[in-house]
């Protein structure tokens, strides 16, 4: 995600410096020297660390951002570690967008209330390289995001962990099923650990799963249909013309 975000600013024509490991204080000292805003882009649980490094080559007004995609914990440890002012963003889409992608960003506050115009800006410089910035909270993000990644992803691993991958199940596998075992792939394969880390540090994830067990004791009693009109909610206006021709 940070190269990027360095690629897109340099197209943009904004002036961007990278930093890299190992992060020694003469190579932090020399990168972050009269930047305006430093953007982390680090796995979430290095967040607190990565900041700890920085803060003592950061002054106010230099604004310190991150790009992860859980913002209360690593939004808090910056705040700990950083007296000046904090921005949160998350970049709703991976590092290799398709053309179609939307490229929206969730922009907050670091520090509820305080130093807006930093937030602002950052929001700005979004616009500024291509993407399409939004205000939210912290919470609001981390609710949402405990079910759009924590819950898809750990739903999906249960669902495919509830039957043995060989045997006779393989003879009765539909199309729709193989589409699903294809979109799943690389979330199980390739990117579990980053999923599982997100999940252990959103503060909201296990209300999600415990919201989404209530509703499949639903199922489990049977009243399937009250399930169904609640799910057609995501599509209520071709739910209407369907029952309403």
């Amino acid at each position: 995600m940070g190269q990027l975000v360095a690629a897109k600013c340099r197209a943009a024509g904004v002036a961007v410096r990278e930093l890299d490991r190992p992060l020694t204080p003469d190579g932090i000292a020399a990168a972050l020297a009269g930047a305006d805003m430093v953007l982390v882009s680090v796995p979430v649980y290095a967040t607190a660390e990565v900041t700890a490094r920085l803060a003592p080559h950061l002054a106010a007004p230099q604004i310190l951002a991150d790009v992860g995609s859980v913002k209360t914990l690593p939004i808090a440890a910056m705040v700990e570690g950083y007296g000046g002012p904090v921005v949160g963003t998350h970049p709703l889409f991976g590092p290799a967008p398709a053309q179609d992608d939307g490229l929206r960003v969730a922009v907050m506050d670091g520090r509820p209330g305080q130093d807006v115009w930093a937030t602002e800006l950052v929001a700005d410089w979004c616009r500024r390289i291509g993407f399409a910035p939004f205000p939210s909270t912290a919470k609001e993000h981390d609710k949402a995001a405990a079910y759009v990644q924590g819950l898809n992803f750990v739903t999906t691993v249960a669902y495919l962990a509830a039957q043995a991958a060989g045997g006779e199940v393989r003879k009765y596998l539909t199309p729709s099923f193989e589409r699903r075992l294809a979109a799943a792939e690389k979330l199980i394969t390739k990117d579990a650990a980053l999923f599982t880390a997100l999940f252990e540090a959103n503060p909201h994830s296990h209300e999600a799963v415990r919201n989404y067990r209530n509703f499949l004791n639903i199922a489990a009693g049977g009243d399937i249909d009250l399930l169904v009109r609640r799910a057609e909610a995501w599509w209520t206006e071709k739910t209407e013309k369907k029952d309403n021709p």
